[in-house]
């Protein structure tokens, strides 16, 4: 570490301490050649978790925005949060478990629809109709019928 007071390149630990949120480590440096003090901040550098877009853009994944989809679609019904919360979960590690760091929006949607189809079926119907951007009535009733077909089998 160069030293911001005289910029010599050898200085020693003096001190090290984590952050409160365990992210961070600072550290108090000591030049060994003026001997004056400094502080350093050391933190991973994180490479983001990427979404493939249907029209081939790529985002960050983000989590809220997840969490936001699946709140709207469960509005008013009787899913606990906390529910929500495990698919964001799982959606969160099925992208950080992809070799690449990235998943389209096809398999992510197609996770938490799987799970909304188990936990509530008015959510999942909400859910599917905006991501699976149904272009006409007769495409929303033949998931609807799918729906009916796989409730009547159990």
């Amino acid at each position: 570490m160069k030293c911001p007071f005289c910029a010599h390149l050898d200085d020693k630990v003096v001190d090290s301490r984590e952050a409160r949120t365990g992210d961070l480590i600072r550290r108090r440096r000591q030049c060994l050649k003026c001997g004056r003090r400094f502080t350093t901040y050391e933190r991973i550098d994180e490479i983001p978790y990427m979404v493939i877009k249907k029209d081939g853009r790529r985002e960050k994944f983000d989590r809220q925005k997840i969490l936001q989809g699946l709140l709207k679609a469960c509005e008013k019904r009787p899913v606990p949060v906390s529910k929500l919360e495990a698919i964001v979960d799982e959606a969160e590690a099925f992208v950080s478990e992809s070799p690449d760091r990235e998943r389209t929006t096809a398999e992510i949607g197609a996770l938490l629809m799987a799970h909304l189809k188990k936990l509530d079926k008015v959510a999942y119907v909400r859910f599917a109709s905006v991501y699976l951007d149904f272009k006409d009535v007769k495409e929303f009733m033949d998931e609807l019928k799918g729906l009916l077909r796989d409730r009547s089998k159990k």
